[in-house]
């Protein structure tokens, strides 16, 4: 079991070793120039982009529920994970906060702002992944190196406009989630259903690549980009009810009678 996990590691270390090499080789990209033009811009009660603006509060609900879950939690649950678990949920309420920022002003420095932002929040779901499939130490480790990494990508996209290495480490990120999930967890009592994660994060995607089209095809009525904060927020609940089971679960067992075992 331990020759596996360390093979494991070993995976991911050159994994990640491949993929900080592509963001430094790889080709220049520059962010598309009419990026900050979003297809709803109507103000509603004295709000700019307000539809924009508005969307963004299932963030925080999702990180305040994650929150009082992981605090609920019995001492000694979730040990190595919790650690990610805060960073995770931390960085969804930051999300909700510089998010709405961005979007009441749209501008490159609101944006960089807002990537900043979802970095800390990818950097915990990320360490979660990692912790669950891998090891704890790789779990921390990732999550580390995401943290510090992907705010260096924001600065170098700000200082010479090639985006490249923020879209490695965002879709490269959700590659490994991909890999992760062919691996067998260490605990499936409390196994978060990463394959609703990837999906709802892929749907994010199309709806705020179809931004103009999603807004036409309704009528005006609502935009592809006011849908993707909706839908990215969605990703998070699989990690909140997961951490909600656990601490379900061993409530549960510090419940049992004296000289009674559990098997959950």
């Amino acid at each position: 079991m331990r020759s596996m996990c360390r093979k494991s590691e070993a995976m991911l270390l050159l994994a990640c070793l491949s993929l900080l090499a592509l963001a430094l080789l790889g080709p220049a990209l520059a962010q598309p120039a009419h990026y900050h033009e979003f297809a709803d811009q109507r103000v509603l009660w004295g709000l700019p982009f307000a539809m924009d603006v508005l969307s963004n509060l299932p963030f925080a609900l999702a990180g305040a529920a994650g929150a009082w879950c992981l605090a609920r939690l019995p001492a000694g649950a979730l040990p190595e994970d919790r650690a990610m678990a805060a960073l995770f949920f931390g960085g969804l309420l930051l999300t909700a906060a510089v998010s709405s920022w961005y979007h009441w002003q749209p501008d490159d420095a609101g944006l960089a702002a807002d990537r900043c932002g979802m970095a800390v929040a990818f950097a915990g779901l990320l360490g979660l992944a990692a912790a669950g499939r891998v090891s704890a130490r790789a779990g921390g480790a990732l999550g580390l190196a995401v943290l510090v990494l992907a705010p260096v990508s924001v600065q170098v996209w700000l200082a010479t406009g090639n985006v490249w290495p923020w879209a490695v480490l965002q879709f490269g990120g959700m590659g490994l989630v991909v890999w992760f999930m062919l691996l067998r967890p260490r605990d499936a009592a409390s196994e978060i259903r990463w394959s609703l994660v990837i999906l709802a994060y892929a749907a994010a995607k199309l709806l705020e690549a179809n931004d103009h089209l999603v807004y036409e095809l309704s009528r005006e009525m609502v935009s592809g980009h006011t849908l993707k904060h909706v839908t990215a927020a969605l990703a998070a609940w699989p990690v909140v009810a997961a951490i909600a089971a656990r601490g379900k679960s061993r409530q549960n067992a510090a419940g049992l009678p004296t000289g009674r075992r559990s098997y959950q």
